[in-house]
């Protein structure tokens, strides 16, 4: 079982879309080597040092945290079913409201949009918001993403500026 890294107070939470076999087998987010999840929010200045999977409650020392649309482990995101989706975006919502972090980026557009039932979004900072809390849409860190790792780090690069710049 994968539990959110979640707390009161966050700048931002990441939200993946659900754990694949490794994490699952792991019980960490972001497990597979293939992931470049902990790389890219380290270049993007998030951690102060690259964190592996089985550190991942130091991410709440950054004022982040992770949580997931849907709970069950699949081998791509792919597999995941539309109502899970919608379900999970259901819930994601309450555990905003609940939390309320600055920000909520949920790692891929197509996941954003079958949850939250909308089209046509565009990556980076949303119109929408939940309470207090931003919604943005960055790109999947996952290796089945053809994203390179520098388009991956300035697309997070571009949030972390975001909430420096309004001294988050």
């Amino acid at each position: 079982m994968i539990h959110d890294i979640l707390a009161p107070g966050l700048r931002v939470v990441f939200c993946g879309i659900n754990p694949g076999k490794s994490s699952a087998h792991t019980g960490f987010h972001f497990a597979h080597p293939g992931n470049r999840f902990w790389k890219v929010i380290h270049q993007a200045g998030f951690t102060e040092r690259l964190l592996k999977p089985e550190e991942e409650q130091h991410l709440l020392d950054t004022r982040c945290g992770i949580t997931m649309l849907v709970e069950r482990p699949t081998v791509q995101a792919s597999e995941v079913k539309l109502k899970e989706l919608r379900d999970g975006g259901r819930a994601l919502v309450q555990k905003m409201l609940d939390y309320q972090p600055d920000v909520l980026a949920i790692l891929g557009k197509q996941a954003f949009e079958q949850a939250f039932n909308q089209r046509g979004a565009k990556w980076g900072r949303q119109d929408i918001t939940i309470g207090e809390t931003e919604v943005w849409i960055l790109p999947n860190p996952s290796g089945l993403n053809r994203a390179t790792l520098d388009k991956l780090t300035e697309a997070y690069k571009e949030l972390d500026e975001s909430l420096a710049a309004r001294g988050r």
